[in-house]
């Protein structure tokens, strides 16, 4: 599977949660391996957990989907 950076920009800036100036974002390669290729589904209401625990505390995000048409979303370097 081959992309261009903008379509790689697009599916993960497309959420407005993700467009904050000032936020780091790490995009994990290879996650339809341990997800979508296992038939795995998220739902709103599902809650997702990340846990580092040289870290701290885990990070737990509730799920919601959002229902209605994309938008094709272009980054801008700042």
């Amino acid at each position: 599977m081959c992309h261009s950076v903008a379509n790689l920009e697009h599916h993960h800036f497309k959420y407005e949660t993700h467009r904050h100036p000032g936020d780091v974002h790490i995009h994990f390669f290879g996650a339809d391996a341990f997800s979508f290729g296992d038939g795995v589904s998220l739902q709103s209401g599902d809650i997702t957990e990340v846990s580092f625990p040289q870290f701290g505390r885990a990070l737990r995000n509730t799920i919601r989907v959002e229902a209605g048409p994309e938008d094709f979303v272009r980054v801008r370097p700042l």
